[in-house]
């Protein structure tokens, strides 16, 4: 372990290097948690798109495969199984959750006096401080340059203002590809980064390739765009057919996308007819654009499942952080990493002799947090 790698993440979390894959849906499974942590860095799997029969035998698979509980499983109280997520990550002890809209203080009290770590993942200052609040033992910041649902600071202005506000680790994410990345970030007070696109973008990754030639295929960043057409928030993602098909439909025609989306996503899931009813019977009283939107936030997980995992790219919805456009070939979990941590380590050590090399007629003096 080099003295640049070494810092509070990897110390917690149990990891080589301060590198995390973040769960993505349908694409953070069992196989690229386990090339993650083969490789020296810390996985999340996507508890939100893990069948609830399949989940605890993906979590199994995971700890036979690499011998060890040093991973994590990311979930969102809205989901169906919330509880039976809390359940699993306690009773496997797994290292870690991250979440989102996350769980209350009593939820959290139960991670922490089992010993997994709670690590949030906020887009906003304010959202990180009421994280912490609640019991965040690390907090992940995502800036605006991230994929998927995202807010709009951009991380070289998110990063240093929470770094200024919390007193708990912070993990830098959104724009994150290379050991220049990581080595600015390190540079920056944060004690790693976490990468989603990256390993997205990888050999060890499920996604299709019909999917990953879209994702290759992106040369500027401007391709990769924030939309609120799906859920009414903000959510990154590659431009395409569906999307643009979404935002130039009327209410009415947002209302019939999602309500055969969201039958679509009954019917692999399994999901009770009564939770699809209450999903609707909460936004009955709004106009069709609202019903559309919370539908189609309840049933996202289906038109992740379209690109993710049937291959159909123009038929459903493409997340991206803007880094997928500086991203033009596809490596194994190992080799990215191995790559990221080299090329960090050189910059680091460079950074540190031209510093030795100057005439300093005052000490360094080491930057506040």
């Amino acid at each position: 372990m080099s003295r640049w790698m070494s810092t509070p993440l990897t110390k917690a979390l149990g990891c080589r290097y301060p590198i995390v894959q973040t769960a993505m849906g349908w694409v953070a499974d069992a196989n690229l948690v386990i090339a993650t942590t083969k490789a020296g860095g810390f996985g999340f799997l996507a508890g939100a798109t893990i069948a609830v029969d399949a989940l605890e035998g993906e979590i199994n698979k995971v700890i036979a495969a690499t011998g060890s509980r040093n991973f994590g499983l990311n979930f969102h109280m809205f989901q169906e199984n919330a509880a039976q997520c809390v359940d699993l990550a306690i009773r496997h002890r797994l290292r870690a959750v991250s979440y989102g809209r996350g769980p209350d203080k009593q939820t959290i009290a139960r991670f922490k006096a089992a010993g997994v770590l709670c690590i949030p993942t906020v887009g906003a200052l304010k959202h990180a401080i009421k994280a912490v609040e609640l019991g965040a033992d690390m907090i992940t910041i995502q800036g605006g340059e991230g994929g998927g649902h995202t807010g709009g600071v951009p991380s070289s202005i998110l990063l240093p203002q929470v770094l200024s506000a919390v007193s708990v680790p912070v993990i830098a994410a959104g724009g994150y590809s290379t050991g220049r990345g990581l080595a600015g970030a390190l540079a920056a007070g944060a004690v790693g980064i976490a990468m989603g696109t990256r390993f997205l973008m990888s050999r060890d990754s499920p996604t299709p390739s019909a999917t990953l030639v879209h994702y290759l295929n992106v040369k500027d960043p401007q391709q990769v765009r924030v939309t609120t057409a799906v859920d009414g928030m903000r959510h990154r993602m590659i431009e395409n057919p569906f999307i643009n098909r979404l935002e130039q439909a009327g209410p009415l025609g947002r209302l019939s996308i999602a309500l055969r989306s969201a039958w679509k996503w009954k019917q692999h899931t399994g999901m009770s007819l009564a939770h699809v009813l209450s999903v609707l019977r909460q936004a009955l009283a709004e106009e069709p654009g609202a019903v559309s939107q919370a539908v189609m936030a309840a049933n996202q997980p289906v038109l992740l499942q379209r690109s993710m995992i049937d291959g159909l790219p123009d038929e459903g919805i493409l997340p991206s952080g803007q880094v997928a456009a500086a991203i033009g070939e596809l490596k194994s979990c190992q080799q990215l990493i191995d790559e990221i941590v080299r090329e960090a380590e050189q910059c680091l050590e460079a950074l540190l002799r031209r510093h030795l090399d100057q005439d300093l007629t005052e000490p360094l003096t080491e930057l506040p947090r």
